[in-house]
C-alpha cells in the first residue's frame, strides 16, 4: 500500500477508481458483519430495510432490482424480516399478484440501530482524515452516489 501511494505521488497517477473503491467497500462490509449479526440480520436484509426507508411501499421485482438481488432470491429474505415483524408485505390493490411493502415501527427500529452501528464503524474510519478532507470526501462521494447508473455507463464522447 505505501509504494503505491509512493508510486502515486512520485508520478503524478493513480490506480483506477474501481481498484481503490472495491477492496475498501469489501472491508467496510466485513466491517458491518458484526453490526448485522448483533440484529439478526443478514446483510441481503438490511439492504431490504434501507431501500424500503428510501421508498416506503414497492413491489418485490422492483425492491430486488432496487438492490441488485435476484427476485426469487429476495423472496426468503423477505419472508424472514416478515416473521420478525420487521416488514408489512400485503398484496396491491392494483394487481393481487404483486405485493407491496412497507417498514414496520420494528423494522424501522432495527433498521435504524444497524445503521448506528454500521455508522459509529465507519466514523473511526472517517477521523483518520482531517475534518476538512472528511467532509469533502463525503460530499464527493454524495455526489457520485447520486449520479445515475446509466449516466456513469454512458458514452463518455460527449
Amino acid at each position: 500500500m505505501f509504494v503505491g501511494a509512493y508510486l502515486y505521488a512520485v508520478n503524478d497517477e493513480r490506480p483506477d477508481l474501481a481498484a481503490m473503491m472495491i477492496p475498501l467497500g469489501r472491508t467496510l462490509m466485513a466491517a458491518e458483519e458484526p453490526v448485522l449479526a448483533a440484529h439478526g440480520v443478514s446483510m441481503w436484509a438490511y439492504a431490504v430495510l434501507h431501500s424500503l426507508d428510501e421508498r416506503p411501499v414497492r413491489n418485490q421485482s422492483a425492491l430486488a432490482q432496487a438492490i441488485g438481488a435476484d427476485k426469487t432470491r429476495i423472496i426468503g429474505v423477505l419472508d424472514r424480516l416478515q416473521e420478525r415483524g420487521l416488514i408489512r408485505r400485503e398484496p396491491d390493490p392494483a394487481d393481487r399478484r404483486a405485493h407491496l411493502l412497507s417498514l414496520t415501527p420494528e423494522g424501522r427500529r432495527v433498521r435504524d440501530a444497524i445503521r448506528a452501528g454500521i455508522q459509529e464503524r465507519e466514523n473511526r474510519l472517517l477521523q483518520r482524515l482531517p475534518e476538512t478532507d472528511r467532509q469533502a470526501f463525503l460530499r464527493a462521494l454524495q455526489t457520485l452516489y447520486a449520479i445515475p447508473r446509466e449516466e456513469i455507463l454512458g458514452d463518455s464522447d460527449d
